[in-house]
């Protein structure tokens, strides 16, 4: 089971992964919004904003996200860590139920290109 520094480092990674990507990706990591990622399996929330390019977590917080934010992403601590190194396929871990993602439709759409 991914620890919650496990966790917070693979957070930093897929920023870092943004930061740096180019064309629709980069579109798509472009977007100002909340975002939250409740790493159910140690039932921890980290809570931030995308800006910039980036993933900023400002908070973790023990529990389901406090408050509602724009995107919100649900997995265990090893599929976000898997996601993240590239082991795991983002739309079949969605498709199957294993990630939740929440978000407004325009979103979604965005976001498709970058997960």
């Amino acid at each position: 089971m991914a620890t919650i520094e496990e966790c917070r480092a693979a957070l930093e990674k897929l920023s870092d992964s943004m930061q740096h990507a180019e064309g629709d990706v980069r579109t798509a990591a472009a977007l100002d919004r909340s975002v939250s990622c409740h790493i159910t399996d140690l039932d921890v929330t980290f809570a931030g904003r995308m800006a910039g390019g980036r993933i900023q977590v400002h908070d973790t917080l023990q529990g389901p996200p406090r408050e509602k934010a724009q995107i919100r992403l649900s997995m265990t601590g090893d599929d976000l860590v898997a996601l993240v190194d590239g082991e795991l396929h983002f739309a079949k871990a969605w498709g199957s139920g294993r990630v939740k993602l929440h978000a407004g439709v325009r979103d979604l759409l965005l976001l498709r290109k970058l997960l």
